[in-house]
């Protein structure tokens, strides 16, 4: 009599056959994560005919299988393998290409082996006439350069859920147009590295930032991103930087505990009146002034 193998990794796992029946299920091991993109979370979604998004890191064992949703679905794998099961074929999902799946199909995806990794991001698709010359050719898997484009895009996409919603509408475009094949379109991919260092030097408005600087780290030129700039906030990157570092004095200003000097020194301006100056300049009061309102209030 067999014993049964202690260890999944050592079972012998049967490949799977094109299938005739199917259900509509889901399954995920413990050890799987996913983050999800929503519209009541992110509603540009909608607004660009999206239905939903994720970003899944799979392990031990995970399948979708659907009998024929309403949806098309898209995956985009950056490490690890899954398999794809349709009415004609099994085919191995490998790192570093899509799988796409037209609605009204029936379908099963899954984790190829429950002892190796799958990571992937996951798109779902509304059913309309914009998304019709990317699925018109039916189910398959293809070779692809954008997962890990659509890995970073989703993952800032997600990272501003509660928050701004211009940036919001910049990554629901940025997607629309990596899935639609404008991945040359120089401007497109400018905008979205812009995106991605303004969302640096908000979170670091200590550091020494110069306009030259921040159009080296976004791999532009200063008038390049100038005109980016002036597009997304309607003024020039060092009005945004000034902007950047004002309105977080006027929040920083309400804890009395901090001097008018670290505050300074926390923004980026190593001599306090200079940042008084700035201050000034900006919201027409000097920060002691405004803090008293604020205390009087």
């Amino acid at each position: 009599m067999l014993e049964k193998p202690e260890n999944l990794c050592e079972s012998v796992i049967p490949l799977p056959r094109p299938k005739s029946t199917w259900l509509d299920e889901v399954y995920l091991a413990d050890a799987c994560k996913e983050r999800f993109l929503t519209q009541s979370d992110l509603p540009e979604l909608s607004e660009n005919e999206f239905f939903m998004a994720g970003m899944a890191e799979l392990s031990e064992g995970y399948h979708v299988e659907r009998v024929g949703a309403s949806i098309h679905t898209l995956l985009f794998t950056l490490e690890g393998r899954g398999r794809l099961t349709t009415e004609t074929s099994v085919v191995e999902i490998e790192a570093n290409t899509l799988t796409i799946l037209p609605a009204h199909l029936p379908f099963r995806f899954e984790l190829a082996d429950p002892c190796q990794n799958w990571k992937m991001a996951w798109v779902l698709l509304q059913s309309s006439g914009k998304w019709q010359p990317l699925v018109k050719s039916g189910q398959r898997v293809e070779p692809s350069y954008l997962c890990e484009q659509i890995w970073s895009v989703l993952n800032l996409y997600h990272s501003e859920i509660g928050g701004r919603s211009s940036y919001r509408k910049l990554f629901a475009s940025e997607l629309s147009r990596l899935l639609l094949g404008s991945v040359s379109n120089a401007p497109s991919n400018s905008v979205l590295r812009v995106q991605s260092v303004f969302n640096e030097v908000e979170s670091q408005l200590h550091h020494p930032w110069t306009v030259k600087g921040i159009a080296k780290q976004s791999y532009i030129s200063v008038e390049q991103l100038n005109r980016i700039c002036k597009q997304l906030y309607g003024c020039s990157t060092q009005q945004k930087l000034i902007a950047f570092r004002m309105e977080k004095a006027k929040d920083l200003l309400h804890y009395e505990t901090w001097s008018i000097g670290m505050i300074a020194q926390r923004l980026g301006y190593p001599d306090p009146y200079n940042f008084t100056h700035r201050f000034r300049q900006y919201h027409g009061c000097s920060p002691r002034e405004y803090r008293k309102r604020v205390s009087e209030s």
